[in-house]
């Protein structure tokens, strides 16, 4: 690899400023399993459908790091960045730092953040083709050089994975932990066989609220690849206001956008869908990477006990079987979910603050922060429905051994 020092950053104001298999190079080479965010096309979707923009408070600001000379050599890496006029739809909430910040006299924003928009999801951030810790260690310098320059107050970069976050931290960023819920396939082959791991109560009580969420004659449908009609995508975004409009007030995507990842990304998606008397009434999106099910978005416009529970963690366990996949990740929060057979598991964060004493206070908050999430962790690993034989490390590693083909 050619020296950190003779590559330069340059800014793209639009995913498009790069061609999308020089991207997709970059953030799904072969050698790691695939990761349906980081795809030229779902960052496409979000620019051209309006979704994110200047408008949006979300501007497309992503980092090139390119060779020096013009030369024949393939970009060092790329990474998926954003100039934040706001903290909306990120899910690693630095509200309380904004506000104390602007009390001290301080501006908070504008901000950099390096994430994928209304996705809380871990993933790639510095994309930079085969895994290279010498290549981040040059985007991680890169980064913060940009944020000084711009002279924006932080940079934040979330839902990276661990080894990144222990990088990122030798390089001088501040850490910070939170948890999600996220289910492990351990080789089952049927749901009954996940079930098996589980005590005789809490077995019971899933069974029940499988049979009870369909007791209304529902049908439930799994609908991917070319199947994907814009008629699904209407009913769907039926599902998708409504939950957008009580959660946040008004909902971060468009229906373009759903309509633009149908076309450029359907391998990708699976939509749950769930019809009483030939209409559908709930739904939920899911992206299928390489070993893992994201849950996304769920919605519905009839109210059924337990039918979020059967749409949302049920039916994608079914999926994830059938298809061998490791994991289903089914979104930010979400304590219930334990009961249902998800484990904790902890998400990371890295941050760059600019102000020396602000940056100090923040870092405290934060030692303090990431032992509150480890003790909550095990807490909760204590309370899990498993058997009081299951070993839940073991679990998580025979899942890890799990191979899948996410291909339809």
């Amino acid at each position: 690899m050619t020296d950190a020092a003779s590559w330069r950053a340059r800014i793209l104001n639009s995913v498009h400023d790069m061609p999308a298999d020089g991207w997709n190079a970059l953030a799904n080479p072969e050698a790691r399993a695939h990761h349906p965010f980081v795809r030229h096309e779902f960052l496409a979707a979000l620019e051209d459908s309006g979704s994110v923009g200047r408008d949006a408070g979300w501007q497309p600001f992503h980092l090139a790091i390119e060779p020096d000379k013009d030369d024949t050599e393939s970009p060092l890496g790329v990474v998926p960045l954003y100039l934040k006029s706001h903290s909306q739809g990120e899910y690693v909430f630095d509200y309380g730092w904004a506000d104390a910040l602007h009390r001290a006299g301080g501006s908070y924003y504008p901000k950099l953040q390096c994430s994928i928009p209304f996705t809380p999801a871990t993933g790639p951030r510095l994309l930079v083709g085969d895994p290279d810790p010498q290549r981040e260690a040059a985007v991680l310098d890169a980064l913060r050089q940009v944020a000084d320059e711009v002279g924006v107050s932080s940079l934040h970069i979330t839902f990276m994975d661990k080894d990144l976050w222990q990088r990122a931290g030798a390089h001088g960023y501040l850490q910070r932990m939170d948890q999600q819920f996220h289910w492990h396939n351990a080789d089952y082959g049927c749901f009954d066989d996940f079930l098996g791991e589980l005590a005789s109560k809490k077995r019971k009580n899933l069974r029940r609220e499988r049979r009870d969420a369909t007791a209304n004659a529902i049908d439930i449908e799994w609908v991917t690849g070319s199947d994907l009609t814009e008629a699904h995508w209407d009913a769907f975004y039926r599902f998708y206001l409504d939950t957008g409009s009580r959660k946040w007030g008004s909902p971060y995507l468009n229906r373009e956008f759903f309509s633009r990842i149908s076309e450029s990304m359907a391998e990708d998606i699976l939509l749950i869908l769930c019809k009483r008397d030939g209409r559908y009434v709930a739904g939920a999106l899911n992206f299928i990477g390489g070993d893992t099910l994201y849950g996304r978005n769920w919605g519905c416009t009839e109210h059924h006990p337990f039918l979020h529970f059967e749409t949302c963690y049920y039916q994608a366990i079914d999926f994830a079987i059938e298809r061998g996949l490791k994991r289903v990740e089914a979104g930010a929060q979400g304590s219930h979910k334990v009961a249902r057979g998800y484990l904790p598991e902890a998400t990371y964060s890295a941050h760059w603050i600019g102000d020396a004493r602000f940056r100090a206070a923040v870092e405290a908050y934060l030692e303090r922060e990431r032992e509150h999430v480890s003790d909550d962790i095990a807490y909760v690993e204590e309370h899990t429905p498993f058997r009081a034989g299951v070993d839940l490390d073991q679990l998580r590693t025979a899942a890890a051994q799990v191979s899948g083909d996410s291909e339809s």
